[in-house]
């Protein structure tokens, strides 16, 4: 599916299930593309009833771009494109997105996000600026940078933390409880032992077992508040 935009166009990866009209997850990837991993994250989705969207976020400065979290080169390069991301034009892309996937042929015209690392605060940031109807934050580094934000969440959010997080201190993770923990939208869970990336397929800290913990919540969460009749 192509996303046009005010200063140009990008491209996203869908996967669709079986049963249609479904509704949609858009899928916001890491500093590495849209690639196997994320590609792996939406057939995933597909496979349990959600159409599910990936959009090229970088496409401005690498479209296409596809790295291997495995590749010390692909890191550096992933670092560079993130340290120049403009946040804010990311998310004028994702609102973007969001408002194609209601339209989209079979769909429901319900959409939610969930995104990993990057694409995770962006997903937080999504439940904030955005009219989405669920969010999943997966390891969302930098969220504690934007919490001045969070009482304008007002979709269903779930949040997953790994407590040894390399990329988000445990003061991070206090900070973001502190001020997300009593929202009755807010749904945060951490898990002990694990590292960033815990549920990257691909990752030198996948977890198996938090990684099936937190997809099982995921999944459980999106197909509650994703059922609904579109608005």
């Amino acid at each position: 599916m192509q996303i046009d935009v005010p200063d140009g166009n990008f491209t996203t990866y869908v996967a669709c299930p079986a049963a249609q009209p479904a509704p949609v997850v858009v899928v916001l990837q890491e500093i590495f593309g849209v690639n196997r991993d994320i590609r792996a994250t939406c057939d995933e989705l597909a496979a349990r009833g959600f159409i599910a969207v990936a959009p090229d976020l970088f496409w401005r400065d690498a479209p296409g771009l596809d790295l291997n979290s495995w590749n010390d080169a692909d890191w550096k390069r992933g670092f560079e494109l993130y340290n120049s991301f403009d946040l804010d034009r990311g998310i004028r892309d994702v609102e973007a997105v969001i408002a194609a996937a209601r339209g989209l042929d079979g769909a429901s015209g319900r959409v939610g996000v969930m995104g990993f690392c990057l694409g995770g605060l962006m997903s937080f940031l999504a439940a904030a600026r955005t009219d989405v109807d669920a969010a999943v934050v997966y390891y969302g580094g930098g969220t504690d940078q934007h919490l001045g934000e969070a009482d304008r969440v007002e979709a269903p959010l779930l949040m997953h933390f790994g407590e040894d997080d390399e990329f988000i201190s445990r003061d991070a993770q206090a900070a973001i409880k502190a001020e997300l923990g009593d929202n009755p939208n807010v749904e945060i869970h951490f898990y002990p032992g694990c590292s960033h990336a815990f549920a990257r397929h691909t990752g030198a800290h996948y977890d198996a077992r938090a990684a099936t913990s937190a997809n099982a919540r995921t999944y459980a969460f999106l197909h509650a508040h994703l059922a609904a009749p579109p608005r």
